[in-house]
């Protein structure tokens, strides 16, 4: 129930192109302070979430390990993405929200 929600979020960021996919991609935007929000599959590499981690930990963006890479990427309509980040302050609130339990932050 909660992966569904968070996958039709995903959708709908990406189509307002307010997603960021894919290590190299996600990467740059994390550079460019565009990114609010990280999330990253429970199956990607461990080399993936350990980098991750440790860039988002930096920069202080929230990083969350949930869905598998073929939720993510049926989410966002793309092949074999494991990492997405999401560049709107309000789709990533509404997701932290959901991942949360319906518990508002920040």
């Amino acid at each position: 129930m909660i992966n569904n929600k968070i996958c039709g979020l995903l959708g709908l960021a990406r189509r307002a192109g307010k997603l960021s996919f894919g290590t190299e991609s996600c990467i740059q935007e994390i550079e460019k302070n565009k990114i609010k929000l990280i999330i990253i599959a429970i199956n990607a590499a461990e080399r993936t979430k350990m980098n991750f981690k440790n860039i988002c930990n930096k920069k202080k963006i929230p990083i969350f390990e949930i869905l598998n890479i073929d939720e993510i990427s049926k989410a966002i309509g793309q092949s074999n993405k494991a990492v997405v980040g999401i560049k709107d302050i309000n789709f990533s609130k509404e997701i932290i929200k959901i991942i949360n339990g319906g518990e508002a932050i920040g």
